[in-house]
């Protein structure tokens, strides 16, 4: 669980940063300030993984208050000022969030905090039959793992095919998931693509570097590299 404090002095700001995390249930909102003086004594009472501050607030600012905390926790700066970005970084701050802020944009920084605080959780161990909860910015899904097609790396986050849905981009790296679904039936085939053997349908070898999948329940095919495909045929259900 990361444990955050969001430090601001506008209680709308506050009430939206709390909204916007409320979607993300790894993160867990110990406090909020709304002054300097709050904050510090709100820190070291709660000693958070990481702080939500803003710059500009009556009496001191965001800067001031990382001064008196020793050491201050990972800190993403939410302002609404651009202008402050390069003095941010300077000490050290995890990232630089303009206000107001976009949830596919905070679904970064959380990956971020994850692994500067050690704090990223990998999902639990599943099971054949089990479902998932998936969580996005938007809602939730409650998807059986047999109608999971593929698992897709989309940078830091994972894109989920499932069977009549669209795919739905989960704020977590794909590599929090090789270990947790079973296998068989599902294999990581290479470093971006897992796939659910169960949903292979067929394989079409266009050339030595070309493999063309067929998969129930997506409309298209997908390509496979010759790695990948070496690794499937591993799995025994081509043959070695």
């Amino acid at each position: 669980m990361l444990r955050i404090i969001v430090v601001d002095d506008e209680r709308l700001a506050r009430q939206s940063m709390r909204q916007l995390l409320a979607e993300h249930p790894r993160v867990e909102i110990v406090a909020e300030a709304e002054n300097i003086i709050h904050a510090q004594k709100l820190i070291q009472e709660h000693k958070p993984d990481a702080i939500f501050l803003d710059i500009q607030m009556p009496g001191a600012d965001g800067f001031q208050l990382l001064e008196k905390l020793e050491p201050a926790p990972k800190t993403v700066f939410v302002t609404a000022h651009a202008k402050h970005a390069v003095k941010a970084f300077e000490v050290h701050a995890v990232d630089y969030l303009l206000k107001p802020v976009r949830p596919e944009r905070l679904a970064q920084t959380l990956v971020r905090l994850g692994a500067e605080t050690g704090s990223g959780q990998e999902p639990q161990v599943y099971r054949a039959n089990d479902k998932i909860c998936l969580h996005t910015p938007g809602w939730t899904t409650v998807a059986s793992l047999t109608d999971l097609i593929l698992l897709r790396a989309d940078g830091d986050f994972t894109r989920f095919f499932i069977e009549t849905q669209v795919p739905l981009l989960i704020c977590q790296p794909l590599g929090c998931y090789e270990s947790a679904l079973p296998s068989p039936p599902f294999l990581r085939v290479d470093r971006s693509l897992i796939l659910n053997l169960d949903r292979i349908v067929s394989a079409d070898q266009v050339s030595r570097d070309e493999t063309r999948l067929k998969l129930r329940g997506l409309n298209d095919p997908i390509t496979l590299g010759r790695t990948a495909w070496s690794r499937l045929k591993k799995s025994g259900l081509f043959g070695a």
